[in-house]
């Protein structure tokens, strides 16, 4: 066989799945999607690398992502080191005045400069910015109950407004805005931590996006969990709403944050498996897609 026949033969499936994409490539075109950076992704570096290389081709692609990050193990690591113990209520870790600012230290000194480091290594294409930041979250005191009891859990806010005017700009610029989940109060001039998948949702919601997209150390929302392992592939907004009160405690605040984009306008959020390389392109670029995707209740749908 001459080499000619052989890289038709070689080149030819890759024609194909680049044609697959062309309906979603033409869907998208334009579009605003907000990517929760979080999990596993985070923290393995043939995964971040991969997350880096996905950010990138959307933004060549002609759509306009936006990628949000907490870092959860990446604080819990920093803490220990400051000898603070890490405790959590409610799902929520509680964080002091002291933990407050290692909790800022590392998600805009450390977490956000790694993720602009290697956004960067592809162009100039990645800014770093906090919720702080041109007052683009705006929160205050976050007080959970337990068992019907207010309980205090220090600087964990609760967003009140979200200006995406900074955003904007970059974004019409061609740039990637990159922001850690910190939001400066409203009331009293304290700086607080916010969960990061209620930020990604707020701001997907706020930047009227097209897509959600929360990367998770699982395939998606399980049907029957810990039955079977069957992922539901779709399921409407009030159908998760109902869903809700049996989800494990880290599932909550991501398929919440899925809900509150999808009743706010977006017009899907997904919850996909980031332990997966270029999940993000799987998703948004192939006719499978994987993991779960939350749609609005269509017409009529209570």
């Amino acid at each position: 066989m001459s080499s000619g026949t052989t890289r038709k033969h070689t080149a030819l499936p890759k024609a194909q799945i680049l044609i697959e994409a062309l309906p979603w490539l033409t869907r998208h075109h334009g579009k605003t999607v907000v990517i929760k950076f979080g999990g596993n992704a985070m923290v393995d570096e043939e995964l971040k690398a991969a997350f880096a290389q996905d950010v990138v081709f959307l933004r060549h692609a002609g759509l306009r992502p936006v990628v949000v990050h907490g870092g959860g193990p990446q604080i819990s690591r920093a803490l220990d080191k400051h000898g603070i113990v890490s405790e959590f209520k409610a799902g929520l870790r509680v964080t002091t005045e002291a933990a407050m600012d290692v909790v800022r230290m590392v998600l805009a000194g450390q977490v956000q400069r790694e993720l602009v480091g290697l956004l960067n290594q592809h162009g100039p294409f990645a800014v770093g910015l906090t919720g702080e930041d041109a007052q683009t979250i705006t929160a205050t005191k976050h007080t959970p109950e337990i068992d019907g009891e207010p309980v205090d859990i220090g600087r964990v806010g609760e967003i009140t407004r979200i200006d995406t005017g900074a955003i904007e700009a970059l974004l019409a610029d061609g740039r990637i805005p990159v922001v850690s989940s910190i939001a400066r109060s409203e009331d009293d001039g304290h700086v607080y931590n916010v969960n990061a998948d209620t930020a990604a949702a707020a701001l997907a919601a706020a930047l009227g996006a097209e897509t959600l997209m929360v990367l998770t150390d699982v395939e998606g929302l399980y049907e029957d969990w810990p039955h079977s392992d069957e992922v539901i592939s779709r399921l409407t907004a009030s159908e998760l709403e109902k869903l809700l009160p049996e989800l494990s405690s880290g599932m909550v605040p991501k398929m919440r944050g899925c809900l509150h984009a999808v009743r706010g306008g977006v017009t899907t959020a997904r919850v996909i498996d980031g332990r997966v390389q270029h999940s993000i392109l799987l998703e948004i670029f192939t006719d499978e897609g994987i993991g779960t995707m939350v749609v609005p209740d269509e017409q009529g749908d209570s």
